[in-house]
């Protein structure tokens, strides 16, 4: 009986102990299902989280990039407004000057305007026929050159009866224009002048007649003195070369210039200028 029931211990002891290795290999297998599962979760997390922080990294170089772009906006508006600002100051002051250009070039025409006219009424009453008398405008001035042999005689500075009624016409142009000067340039040519005691070379000559045509133009036909100027250039503005007696004739003139006086040039300019605010 003791031996039935030790056997009996012995099979039952054999059968709870195969069933606890079964269940402990379960409990094993299972175990490791759930730490697989658990490798394979950190790994996940931890992949995430690398992503999450190189997401993060990514947003705040994108804040940081939006910022520089607010601010590179901010200041391109404002460079924007200063250099339109800049441009509109350039652009007002290229008319200014413009403007004035226009006026300096309508006072200009004005003025040639006046000087055709002198022009025009001294080849009239001169009578530019004569070979001997030239008129012509050279920069808005106008010049009538005499030859010598109407004015004087040689070596003299005397004027002549022709060259008084000659004058007389020049005058008569010279005072309709009191805003005018009228410089009376004496020209010789380049044989030297025998002193004689009273006339000392060429441009003591040369002088003398200046003078004497200054007088004749004030003292017979009232011309007023203040539009008058004397000068004399002796033989150092010839027209041509003095290497013949022709060519000596040539040089040896009287030159009057008739032309605006330089303030009344700018008045008319300034006049200009403001008529056309």
């Amino acid at each position: 009986m003791k031996r039935v029931i030790l056997a009996l211990s012995l099979l039952a002891l054999l059968t709870t102990s195969c069933g606890t290795k079964k269940k402990i290999a379960e409990l094993e297998n299972k175990n490791k299902e759930i730490q697989n599962l658990l490798n394979s979760a950190t790994i996940k997390l931890n992949t995430c989280l690398t992503e999450k922080e190189a997401m993060a990294n990514q947003v705040d170089f994108l804040k940081k990039n939006n910022s520089d772009l607010i601010n590179n906006m901010g200041n391109m508006t404002t460079l924007s407004a200063k250099g339109a600002e800049n441009i509109e100051k350039a652009l007002e002051s290229i008319k200014e000057k413009d403007l004035k250009i226009t006026r300096m070039q309508d006072a200009l025409t004005k003025k040639d305007s006046v000087t055709l006219a002198l022009v025009t009424s001294l080849k009239r009453s001169v009578g530019i026929s004569d070979p001997d008398i030239e008129i012509n405008v050279e920069k808005g001035v106008v010049f009538i050159s005499i030859a010598d042999k109407l004015l004087f005689k040689s070596g003299s500075y005397v004027v002549s009866d022709r060259a008084k009624e000659i004058l007389g016409k020049v005058a008569k142009v010279v005072n309709d224009k009191p805003d005018f000067e009228c410089m009376v340039e004496g020209h010789t040519d380049n044989v030297p002048f025998i002193s004689n005691g009273t006339l000392l070379d060429n441009w003591d000559l040369s002088v003398k007649r200046s003078t004497s045509i200054v007088r004749i133009l004030t003292k017979d036909f009232g011309v007023n003195p203040k539009q008058l100027i004397a000068a004399g250039r002796g033989e150092f503005v010839p027209l041509v070369e003095n290497n013949s007696a022709e060519n000596r004739t040539t040089n040896r003139r009287t030159r009057i210039v008739v032309m605006p006086k330089i303030d009344q040039f700018y008045d008319m300019i300034e006049k200009e200028m403001k008529n056309k605010k």
